[in-house]
């Protein structure tokens, strides 16, 4: 159990030193002034430090007042970092103690004869919540109620009223915080000023200038994984190199996605997913220093994504050791003519070999002929050879063959349309536009602007894979990890047919392994 929850553990239920319920009922007995009250501690956010330190606050207070009044405190009810104007939050100690009081007494056996909060938005802050309480509050005849207004008569005539209005400024004033909060977050992002609460991962404390190692980190992620690297490879790496993230936590598969996730990286503002825009519809630089440009972003969201289908998890599957595992097949013609065609398995080599691991077809258990036999070392070396030559000769027209994108216009087209009907809506001299024409037809309108901006941003991924395809292929080929080798030799690969090389220590001859290529699409 962490500190926290150790401070909220104490703070709930009978608190330390209370004499028993039997003890207390014969207190009661000699004297009936003694009044046992219950003490209600909520705050809806915890703060960074997540310390339980307001609600250990508020328990600290309404003890002191209860010593005044000269009231037990014989329970606690704590609700720490849980909002009261969220219909979908559940407050399992407010539901507590309200069932308490409509029973009489709390879970140990003691009377309740009062509820103490340091205010009423501490317990209620929506009607229907202080409808509840008051209703469970005068189940029973003469309780007491104190709060930062002091002793409180919630029987009195015309309370509930009171307390209704109470509860609509309260929460009128909520909603007020929240559309203050939203419109300066939105503000400080149409300025492209930064507003995490949190350093980022890449820049230093004024989340403006980057952090050279950091961002260099990120720089060659984001490449790696248009080449094929997958997430799971760049986590193991941040990990190996001592990278945390910004709340000194080690990184995750589900961090380092959020990473290269965020435009951020590419100098852009988002809110909620969306590139934050100016009026004439383009992205808004922040001004912070980026990392990649946004066609590298573009390029590395749009990969993550195609391989993720949309879950974000990891995908499981096996991790192959040697590069061209499954990929070799067995040529090796079997006693009824018919060609064996199995994938091959990598293997460890024999010790007193030169070379460390050869490919096998599989053995007759499990579907394979037990053959053919491939040295590792030179097999994998004119394989990737082979592959280096087929990926420079694509590279050359690759680049020339993504044209511009061709909707822009629409895109331009659909803007203007929706500008227009916002003006005709906005424009009191308009009388055709009314609410329900404006909510008719602008879903439509932006529907279509959403298709067009995700056409635009695949197609702008499009351009920068093939930009990276005109780097030097064969430099950067000594660079990658297996499983980005392995992708790259799937991609222009179906097969390497594998013929046996005859009984007998023989010279390895290339020309047993016969690549098949895959057809441009």
């Amino acid at each position: 159990m962490g500190k926290r929850e150790e401070i909220i553990s104490k703070l709930r239920g009978v608190p330390e030193g209370v004499p028993s319920a039997e003890e207390v009922r014969a207190m009661l007995a000699a004297d009936p002034e003694l009044k046992c009250v219950v003490c209600y501690a909520r705050i809806s956010f915890d703060g960074r430090v997540k310390d339980a330190h307001g609600i250990e606050d508020q328990h600290r207070d309404m003890t002191e007042t209860a010593r005044r009044f000269g009231w037990l405190v014989v329970y606690r009810y704590t609700d720490n970092h849980k909002s009261a104007s969220k219909e979908t939050v559940v407050r399992d100690d407010f539901e507590q103690l309200l069932a308490d009081l409509a029973a009489g007494a709390t879970p140990e056996g003691y009377p309740i004869h009062g509820v103490m909060a340091v205010n009423d938005d501490r317990l209620y802050r929506r009607p229907s919540d202080w409808e509840r309480y008051l209703k469970a509050f005068t189940s029973t005849e003469g309780r007491v109620y104190h709060d930062s207004n002091g002793l409180q008569d919630l029987y009195a005539e015309g309370f509930e009223i009171k307390g209704l209005v109470g509860v609509a400024m309260s929460l009128s004033e909520t909603r007020k915080k929240q559309r203050r909060s939203r419109n300066s977050h939105r503000s400080r992002a149409i300025r492209g000023q930064s507003v995490a609460a949190w350093r980022p991962f890449g820049w230093e404390d004024d989340k403006v200038t980057l952090r050279p190692e950091e961002a260099e980190a990120i720089r060659k992620a984001v490449h790696d994984v248009i080449a094929g690297a997958s997430i799971s490879e760049i986590t193991r790496r941040w990990k190996e190199a001592g990278f945390i993230t910004s709340r000194g936590n080690p990184f995750q598969y589900q961090t380092v996605k959020q990473v290269l996730l965020n435009a951020r990286i590419c100098g852009y503002r988002e809110i909620k997913g969306e590139i934050v825009r100016d009026g004439d519809d383009q992205p808004i630089l922040g001004e912070w220093e980026a990392i990649v440009t946004p066609k590298q972003w573009f390029a590395v969201t749009a990969k993550i994504r195609e391989r993720g289908g949309g879950t974000g998890a990891p995908r499981g599957g096996l991790v192959h050791k040697y590069l061209l595992t499954n990929i070799l097949r067995c040529a090796h013609v079997l006693d009824d003519g018919t060609v064996c065609n199995n994938k091959m398995i990598g293997l460890k080599a024999n010790e007193w070999l030169k070379y460390e691991h050869a490919y096998m077809c599989k053995k007759t258990v499990d579907g394979g002929c037990n053959k053919t036999y491939k040295r590792g070392d030179k097999t994998d070396a004119i394989i990737e050879e082979l592959v280096i030559a087929k990926l420079e000769r694509d590279a050359a027209t690759k680049a020339q063959a993504v044209p511009d994108w061709g909707k822009a216009d629409g895109l331009e087209r659909a803007l203007q349309s929706r500008r227009e009907l916002e003006r005709r809506w906005h424009d009191d001299a308009d009388t055709d536009i009314d609410d329900e024409t404006f909510f008719r037809n602008l879903p439509v309108l932006e529907r279509r602007i959403k298709e067009l901006r995700s056409d635009q941003n695949a197609h702008e991924a499009l351009k920068a894979e093939a930009e990276e395809a005109k780097e030097d292929i064969r430099k950067s080929w000594g660079s990658k990890t297996l499983t980005q080798k392995r992708e790259a030799i799937k991609k222009v690969l179906s097969a390497v047919i594998a013929s046996p090389g005859g009984k007998g220590n023989k010279a390895f001859d290339p020309d047993l392994l016969r690549p098949v290529w895959k057809t441009s699409e």
